[in-house]
């Protein structure tokens, strides 16, 4: 079974809402008619695999991909005012509930919350993986400039951790995104860099080791975290700041997430392998972005050196296993 992990749709409703509504995003359309949301540094073409499930599950059938984790993306929610980022994420979790329900096997997803709202996150959360029954959240990787590892998100990340939740953590607009708008370095730069700083951030400010029972999982393979985790060792040693919430090692402690593949180089795909292992390992496509790919997401996995079985764990088996999927 192939499960990729990482992909991103806007539910219907969404889109209606935001137009009718109004947003932060601008709405245009391309020469096609799909949807074009633009932000700063950013813009997203909506094309049918980002807003229509029966295109969505044609192509996975083409694909030979059994099941998809849906998520939203960056900037999420986070780009409007506090109220009106709990009025869509509500939406975004009903629908995603609803879809899940509706193509019973084929798809699952992670909720999305509003962040720059921390009291109504908190509330969300309960009612992601309680009511709704969704896994997990999508965290992007800061809330409107604040890190994730701000001590106003420990009740969102309490509510989760007395789930069992997974919490995979997506970039988004890093600080200084207007020094990346030329050349798309946002999503091919800023994006990479801005996880493995929420990721360092969480693990220095005692975040993971204070809620154990959350699996984290990191987008684009851990940004940079594979290759920069002896230099967090080595912080972790020499800066008394770096140890007065973090007693384990930081690599130890990234060692227990999990990366998606989402960085189609075999040989980068080797070394998040020989840090974290292969069973923490998820596919991942960037579906249906312009700079995913189904194709590539499974080439990438079969160009790695695995056993049978470790491949089957990157391919899905690591992902059923943490999503408590049937």
């Amino acid at each position: 079974m192939i499960i990729d992990f990482h992909n991103h749709y806007f539910p219907p409703r969404y889109l209606e809402t935001i137009r009718t509504g109004g947003s932060a995003f601008r709405v245009t359309e391309d020469a096609e008619g799909n949807p074009v949301l633009h932000s700063p540094g950013d813009y997203n073409v909506l094309v049918p695999g980002h807003r229509d499930l029966s295109h969505r599950a044609r192509v996975l059938d083409q694909a030979g991909v059994d099941r998809q984790v849906l998520t939203f993306t960056a900037p999420g929610t986070s780009i409007e005012t506090p109220e009106r980022a709990v009025e869509l994420a509500r939406i975004i979790n009903d629908a995603f509930a609803a879809d899940v329900d509706a193509w019973s096997g084929r798809f699952t997803a992670l909720g999305h919350l509003p962040m720059n709202a921390p009291d109504a996150a908190a509330e969300e959360a309960t009612r992601v993986v309680g009511e709704l029954g969704l896994p997990g959240v999508m965290l992007l990787s800061n809330a409107s400039g604040v890190p994730l590892s701000d001590d106003r998100f420990l009740p969102v990340f309490d509510a989760l951790h007395r789930a069992r939740a997974v919490v995979y953590i997506h970039p988004t607009y890093p600080v200084g995104v207007e020094v990346m708008e030329k050349y798309m370095l946002m999503p091919m730069v800023g994006f990479l860099m801005d996880t493995t700083l929420a990721a360092a951030s969480l693990v220095y400010a005692g975040v993971v080791e204070r809620f154990p029972d959350i699996t984290w999982v990191l987008g684009h393979l851990g940004g940079a975290v594979p290759y920069l985790a002896e230099r967090f060792d080595r912080g972790f040693e020499a800066y008394p700041e770096c140890r007065e919430r973090c007693t384990v090692p930081p690599s130890e402690q990234m060692r227990a997430f999990y990366y998606d593949t989402v960085n189609f180089d075999p040989r980068c795909l080797a070394l998040a392998k020989d840090f974290a292992g292969a069973d923490h390992l998820v596919a991942g496509s960037d579906y249906p972005h312009m700079i995913g790919s189904l194709e590539k997401m499974k080439a990438s996995i079969d160009a790695m050196d695995l056993t049978d079985q470790e491949r089957a764990g990157v391919k899905g088996g690591n992902a059923a296993r943490i999503l408590r999927l049937d």
